[in-house]
């Protein structure tokens, strides 16, 4: 079974323009008449729900009534490569005798009673105009046709800015197994400091005999090593 051809005269018919620079919201309005004798449900409905405000998005026409629907496009980052796919989507149906809520109605009308026309998005960028507080040109004019775009710099800027993630991210690595070395070197002195301090002192080559102040000097000399050294890491990551 066929849907029944609109009701409403939807001004414009099938495209709702959106003229650029999209650093900021951008208004269109659409015009809905109601010809007919009845009083006309209607409802708005986009593919992009989250990019657009709608006011009003719903309501009703009674008979020769006039309503000014203001959509308002969100700033975006635009693209003039990118294809547009947004569409709104007008919905209408015939109001029922009686009082009923317009939730109810839309809830219990079969599919086949609903009235439908399709609108398209276009966006408009003027020529040779740039968008002077957005992250970047929308479209270069003539003369700076020549000029890198702020779109490539961005990308480049993003670039540059992955490279030196890297970098720092090896840096780190680098200082942190410096880190672990410093630390078994410190164990190393602990445990050379605390030979001193033992009753039966070891008699090698490697340990000869150190007195009770020896060993709590070396103590001492290893923590100020250890300050140093750590200083000098963190140092590093602060410059």
């Amino acid at each position: 079974m066929a849907k029944p051809e609109q009701v409403l005269i939807i001004e414009p018919q099938s495209e709702l323009k959106f003229r650029g620079p999209f650093s900021a919201p951008v208004t269109s309005y659409m015009k809905l008449t109601n010809p007919t004798e009845k009083r006309v449900m209607f409802k708005i409905k986009t593919t992009a729900p989250k990019k657009y405000c709608v006011r009003p998005n719903s309501g009703a026409l009674d008979s020769n009534g006039v309503v000014e629907i203001a959509i308002c496009l969100q700033p975006f980052i635009f693209d003039p490569n990118e294809k547009n796919k947004h569409k709104f989507m007008v919905q209408t149906v015939f109001a029922p005798d009686g009082d009923v809520s317009a939730e109810q109605v839309w809830k219990d009308v079969p599919t086949e009673k609903i009235m439908d026309s399709k609108l398209k998005c276009v966006f408009e960028v003027p020529a040779a105009e740039e968008e002077q507080n957005g992250p970047e040109i929308i479209k270069a004019s003539p003369k700076s046709a020549s000029q890198p775009s702020v779109s490539s710099n961005v990308e480049d800027d993003l670039k540059r800015a992955k490279e030196e993630v890297i970098v720092l991210r090896e840096e780190e690595s680098a200082l942190r197994q410096e880190n672990l070395r410093l630390k078994e070197d410190m164990l190393r002195l602990k445990q050379m400091a605390g030979v001193g301090t033992m009753k039966e002192p070891i008699t090698s080559k490697y340990f000869p005999p150190q007195s009770q102040n020896q060993g709590s000097t070396a103590y001492y000399m290893a923590i100020g090593l250890f300050i140093a050294i750590f200083g000098i890491i963190v140092g590093k990551f602060v410059l």
